[in-house]
């Protein structure tokens, strides 16, 4: 089956690209190789993709419209995997214009490009930001969204109605995935493992911000790959109870859903520093900070309807997933 994989040179898009080609299917991955963080990491993780059979990169935005319109009608693919994307809620108050240019024209390319092209099935990322001022624990696919902290918390929000709108006018089936604070080998350096595994190592202060009264609901990668190929697999079909009088946002009489993927359990930002620093074997120098704006509390995904439709069962708690990626760290960084 062929497949299309945005945001390949990402973190989950390199790590799900792997399992693809792995299991057999023809992958092409699409990214454009942005400056937002560190690009020799993202050339690395496609170091690791280019050349193996069943894979082809193609470098471009997916906010060049005529260029997504020739992708989708030169490789057909039978289903997409949308996760490029401006990612970070603190970025928005530097370049909210990426927002707009990638999460906005990029995934309307997307849809368009799945209305045209017949494809079987969209999955698309989705973020746990969109819950923003909601403080109903644990965060339910089922609750209001409607008072996000971010733009990049609006764009994804903005996101699930314009799929919902593609899956309603073209019966597209579409689903959607609120992803919950991601980590593990080949990470992002703008995240705290990444930040607080380098700052501890070398020495350095580590910024605790809401002086450390912040939990998150952190996911490891295979985990995720796990979840998102489950996904991927199983179209989206719409809901013959679903009730217009009392709608459900999660689902529709489209083929359209939304799911959370997380590990369903918050943990303490305190505790999450402690497994680093087990792990690296130093004690950290810890700065206390004030809330950063457009940042929440805490956050922790239900996920009983993605184990129910999908047998989905995350399996690795935080301390051996924060083990496994500071020995990644160090041996990519030599350190």
């Amino acid at each position: 089956m062929t497949i299309l994989v945005t945001g390949a040179a990402g973190f989950i898009g390199a790590a799900t690209a792997e399992a693809l080609i792995e299991r057999g299917d023809q992958v092409i991955g699409v990214d454009n190789l942005s400056d937002y963080y560190d690009v020799s990491l993202k050339q690395a993780r496609l170091a690791r993709l280019e050349g193996r059979d069943g894979f082809r990169f193609e470098r471009m935005d997916i906010a060049d419209r005529a260029a997504m319109r020739e992708l989708f009608a030169t490789h057909r693919p039978e289903r997409v995997l949308h996760l490029a994307a401006q990612a970070s809620v603190r970025y928005g108050s530097i370049n909210p214009y990426a927002y707009a240019d990638s999460n906005l024209s990029g995934f309307l390319n997307v849809l368009e490009g799945c209305r045209h092209g017949g494809v079987r099935h969209l999955v698309f990322a989705s973020s746990s930001s969109v819950y923003g001022a909601n403080t109903h624990l644990p965060y339910s696919a089922h609750d209001n969204v409607d008072h996000p902290l971010s733009l990049y918390a609006a764009t994804k929000k903005a996101n699930e109605a314009m799929a919902h709108a593609y899956a309603h006018l073209y019966r597209i089936p579409v689903t959607g995935l609120r992803f919950f604070t991601v980590y593990g080998p080949w990470g992002r350096p703008d995240m705290s493992p990444y930040i607080f595994t380098k700052r501890i190592l070398a020495g350095d202060t580590i910024e605790i911000f809401n002086n450390g009264d912040h939990a998150r609901d952190f996911t490891y990668i295979d985990d995720i790959v796990d979840g998102v190929l489950r996904v991927l697999d199983r179209p989206a079909r719409g809901s013959l109870d679903w009730d217009g009088g009392n709608p459900d946002p999660a689902t529709s009489r489209a083929p359209y859903r939304l799911y959370n993927i997380g590990n369903n359990h918050a943990v303490p930002l305190m505790e999450f520093i402690s497994h680093i620093e087990a792990a690296v074997g130093r004690k950290a120098v810890m700065t206390m900070l004030p809330m950063q704006p457009g940042d929440v509390r805490e956050t922790w995904a239900d996920i009983d309807d993605l184990a129910t439709d999908t047998g989905f069962a995350p399996r690795t708690c935080i301390a051996e997933g924060i083990r496994r990626f500071v020995a990644w760290y160090r041996e990519y960084h030599g350190a």
